[in-house]
């Protein structure tokens, strides 16, 4: 059994906590917050399967080495000092990512550029010959992050970002982040215990994230490969045991998952990617304008949106003087009239807008859509509020 070593996974700000939670639920050791990442200990297999499990992880990386630094010529000299032998060969393609807050370096594509020579020239002066560079498809990716007059190497086990799950093939315009619409159902407490509605469902993705949580499924289980698939130290046998522990770990749903959205586009999109994801008889989707709906069940139900904004709000309406207040205000009086037994979240980034909702929400957390700054809020719309509507009348 290998050592357990440190990592870093990596997120989107405010779902810091969530993922410290998801992976201590899977294992991790010394789980420690830091800001849009957390950093845990574990084994090789364990980081497989961070890879595999992590629903609010966009990368995991692995630390390699760390040191001081305060200028570009020390820098080359600590990177051309590394055993890169270790990790990278002749025939190795490889590729340099580089954040960079320090008054000594004032450009991460320089930074890059100075690591880059110094590992090739390492390769030149030791074996006569020297790796490429591949900045689309590396079979190594390195990780530089210099804080300050520190400077921390690492290797990115992961690749393209796990966002890209390998299910979403067709996109709506405006499409939420996998990994925000996973952190969203999680903050919001779905566990798949009630039914779940996703009232402008778009492209899919915040249902098929829901299946996924509800039936336990390996978020990353459709994704065609993670970089340390491509490490000198791959262990194959141990992946596949690792993906067959976890399918293993899948369980049953016997509740409904269903989405509306009134664009015929969105339905098709939605039910493709459902499909790529191996989760149709799970999930329904139908083609309603939420406005004119009612709550489908008698019970408790979990619902989850992404209202539309912006371009896709106009496109979708077709009206570039669409009312947004109003539009927030058809929200809170379908909500009021038509769901009671619900509990409904939803992220906006107008907060003037949000205000004409006309409930009180029980829950405001902040977080971001891409760059812009938005709120996830809850409303509880409690049973018998419809009944006692009609009773008083």
């Amino acid at each position: 059994m290998s050592a357990n070593f440190k990592m870093v996974a990596k997120t989107l700000f405010g779902l810091e906590e969530i993922l410290a939670k998801e992976i201590r639920n899977i294992g991790g050791g010394n789980v420690a917050i830091g800001t849009r990442s957390v950093s845990f200990e574990g084994d090789t297999g364990f980081m497989y399967k961070a890879n595999l499990c992590l629903r609010t992880a966009m990368k995991i990386i692995k630390p390699i080495h760390s040191f001081p630094v305060r200028s570009e010529k020390e820098l080359y000299q600590r990177v051309y000092a590394m055993d890169w032998e270790e990790y990278l060969s002749v025939d190795t393609t490889f590729a340099i990512d580089s954040t960079v807050h320090s008054d000594n370096f004032s450009h991460s594509l320089y930074v890059s550029q100075k690591v880059k020579d110094a590992i090739v020239d390492k390769f030149r002066d030791t074996e006569g010959k020297r790796p490429s560079v591949d900045v689309k498809f590396p079979d190594v990716r390195i990780n530089i992050h210099i804080h300050k007059d520190f400077c921390n190497v690492s290797l990115d086990s992961s690749g393209r970002s796990l966002h890209q799950r390998g299910y979403r093939t067709a996109t709506n315009i405006a499409p939420i982040n996998e990994v925000l619409a996973a952190g969203l159902l999680l903050l919001s407490g779905w566990d798949g215990q009630s039914d779940f509605l996703d009232p402008m469902c778009g492209s899919g993705t915040m249902l098929t994230e829901a299946a996924m949580i509800a039936c336990n499924i390996p978020v990353n289980i459709n994704r065609k490969e993670f970089a340390f698939e491509k490490w000198k130290d791959f262990d194959e046998e141990l992946f596949n045991k690792i993906v067959e522990v976890c399918l293993n770990k899948t369980r049953e749903f016997h509740h409904k998952i269903v989405g509306y959205d009134k664009a015929p586009s969105a339905i098709r999109k939605s039910l493709e990617n459902i499909k790529n994801a191996n989760l149709s008889e799970y999930i329904t989707v139908e083609r309603k304008n939420f406005f004119e709906t009612e709550k489908f069940n008698d019970g408790p139900l979990h619902m989850v949106f992404n209202p539309p904004y912006g371009e896709r709000l106009n496109r979708r309406d077709l009206d570039s003087d669409f009312d947004v207040e109003a539009f927030y205000a058809d929200i809170g009086d379908t909500l009021k009239r038509e769901y009671p037994g619900t509990i409904a979240w939803f992220i906006t980034s107008n907060l003037e807008a949000l205000k004409h909702v006309g409930l009180r929400p029980s829950r405001k957390i902040k977080v971001y859509n891409s760059h812009l700054e938005s709120r996830l809020v809850k409303y509880e719309m409690y049973e018998g509020s419809k009944k006692a509507k009609y009773q008083s009348k």
